[in-house]
């Protein structure tokens, strides 16, 4: 396996670095136009489209809508059937998961003037929030618990998921994970109809506020369209995964730790910053070795190979610098002392600290939430949170006394605008 080297010392460094991030999304105009047209279709006929979607790609023959629901008993059933070890497993997950989201909890607030004025914020949950959860082959539990326990922390009254089942088969993990985690109501349907269905409503399923979770294209490409119909959390890229380490660390546990990301996707991004260049090539060599042992290893060679490096840095201060260039979804600081380093990390989707914190932990049990930003957009988002599915109201009461001062400052600003309303409205409060 030939995975890019680079050098921080070579004058192309910053061109070769550029060309390795560049990664645009190239709009399929056919997956638009079928999308488009989906959307369109179901907001029209609602049910109906939904069900011959559902039989066209999914090769699942509904009889009526309301086969589309599955009851509560059939998820709670999913969860009493699993072996000991996946059940506890899943437990634990979700109990420590719930626990971290449980700080993340906004409280309304309010102050008082001296004039009586009262100013404040109130905060409320979302009241229905749509979950997509992928089916088929790609069927993860884990997103299920870090879409819907968060939603169920912040005080969303009805969480509805949408999970596609090709051919009738149901992943028993997803569903029990949906019955831990609390969810309302359950639709065997997928695809773009099912954002569809979650977006504008139909006779069986409720329309939402928001929609959350991850998807293919077509997904990815509706959830776009009905943004602004209902909220939607994020358009995800492909996984990243970038490990800063001090020359320190199991080489085996790097290149596996790489291996994490990489088995994703071909499209996937893996990168090591260290200074030390010894160590560099033995986690090239750990990679190799350690190869031939993944059953995704095409894919994970295809991720290396296309868009993975390993770069040679001066120091720990020119790989946090680089590592904030670069924005990683999820980025390892792999040296004695994390701590050290913290302060200079500006834009990470995650930040996971010491030789002993593997990436993949995040992914299932430590308690942080695995929705994160991608593609440098941790310059300017966040991981999903139980803010996600709360906002914000402000609260104003004028007192008598207040509109006096306040009408005075709000009809002169008004008048300057040329808004003779907004103007007397606030004038004929005052006595």
């Amino acid at each position: 396996m030939n995975i890019t080297k680079l050098s921080t010392k070579k004058n192309d460094f910053d061109v070769r670095l550029s060309k390795l991030l560049a990664f645009e999304e190239t709009a399929d105009e056919m997956l638009e136009a079928t999308v488009a047209s989906i959307l369109a279709d179901v907001k029209k006929r609602g049910d109906e489209a939904v069900l011959e979607y559902t039989r066209r790609f999914d090769r699942l023959p509904l009889a009526d809508a309301s086969a589309m629901e599955l009851p509560q008993s059939e998820l709670k059933t999913a969860l009493d059937s699993l072996p000991s070890e996946q059940r506890n497993a899943l437990e634990q997950a979700a109990h420590r998961v719930t626990a971290y989201h449980r700080k993340q909890i906004q409280t309304s607030w309010t102050y008082t003037e001296a004039d009586g004025t009262m100013l404040g914020q109130q905060i409320t949950a979302l009241h229905r929030v749509g979950l997509y959860v992928p089916g088929g082959k790609a069927a993860y539990p884990s997103s299920v618990l870090m879409n819907a326990l968060p939603a169920k922390v912040a005080g969303v009254e009805e969480l509805i998921m949408v999970v596609p089942t090709p051919d009738g088969v149901k992943n028993q993990l997803v569903l029990a994970a949906a019955y831990l985690s609390g969810v309302d109501r359950v639709f065997t349907i997928g695809g773009a109809q099912a954002v569809a269905a979650l977006a504008y409503g139909t006779a069986t399923i409720p329309k939402v506020d928001k929609i959350v979770g991850p998807g293919n294209a077509y997904v990815a490409s509706a959830k776009r369209r009905v943004f602004g119909v209902v909220g939607i959390d994020m358009i995800a890229g492909p996984s990243e995964i970038l490990v800063i380490c001090d020359g320190h660390t199991n080489p085996d546990w790097v290149a596996m730790d790489l291996f994490s990301q990489a088995e994703h996707d071909e499209l996937a991004q893996a990168i090591l910053l260290s200074p030390d260049t010894a160590f560099i090539d033995a986690v090239a060599a750990s990679a190799n070795k350690l190869l031939e042992q993944m059953p995704r290893k095409d894919i994970i060679k295809t991720a290396l190979e296309n868009r993975g490096a390993l770069i040679h840095v001066a120091d720990l201060d020119e790989a946090c610098r680089i590592g904030n260039r670069i924005a990683p979804e999820h980025l390892e600081l792999s040296v004695t002392d994390p701590q050290a380093l913290l302060p200079k990390i500006r834009h990470a989707g995650a930040i996971f600290m010491g030789r002993y914190t593997s990436e993949s932990l995040g992914d299932y049990c430590a308690g942080p939430n695995h929705v994160l930003p991608t593609s440098g957009t941790a310059r300017f988002s966040s991981p999903l949170g139980v803010y996600d599915f709360q906002k914000r109201s402000s609260l104003i009461q004028v007192s008598a006394q207040g509109a006096q001062t306040l009408g005075a400052i709000a009809s002169t600003l008004a008048f300057g605008e040329g808004l003779q309303a907004h103007a007397q409205s606030a004038l004929f409060r005052k006595t």
